[in-house]
């Protein structure tokens, strides 16, 4: 992530143990799903169309949805392209839902800590986020 001039990035809690950084542009819209039940749907209506979701929290202590109102956030990713699905969710949990214009400078590159369907790894504010390969996260919910 050297030399390369600032971008923004959506910072992403997928899970307990894992954070992604992506780029604002392959972000379609964050979905607030009223009255979730205690796991994330498997899919949501979504403009017209079921879009699935992928949860990376199953079997994990972190609670999907917000306690006080209930409701819970699926991230729409934009499909990357002719595969199948055209666009795909990621349940969120946990509060590290933010925007960022990331700089080289700031951050600390962590290529030991690269997880499995992941570009690159870095840490920021001392969260270690996971720049995720989305082509490789889309084929695995329809391969």
């Amino acid at each position: 992530m050297t030399g390369e001039s600032p971008r923004l990035f959506i910072l992403l809690s997928c899970s307990s143990d894992q954070a992604w950084a992506i780029p604002q542009s392959c972000l379609a819209e964050i979905v607030t799903v009223p009255e979730a039940g205690e796991q994330p749907p498997e899919a949501i209506d979504w403009r017209g169309g079921s879009v699935p979701v992928l949860d990376l929290g199953v079997g994990r202590e972190q609670s999907w949805r917000d306690p006080r109102s209930g409701s819970g956030l699926i991230a729409v990713m934009l499909g990357v392209g002719q595969a199948s699905p055209g666009c795909w969710g990621i349940a969120l949990r946990n509060t590290g839902l933010g925007i960022s214009e990331l700089v080289a400078e700031d951050l600390e590159d962590l290529p030991e800590a690269v997880l499995e369907n992941a570009r690159a790894a870095f840490r920021l504010d001392e969260v270690i986020y996971q720049v995720p390969d989305l082509p490789a996260w889309q084929k695995t919910i329809n391969p």
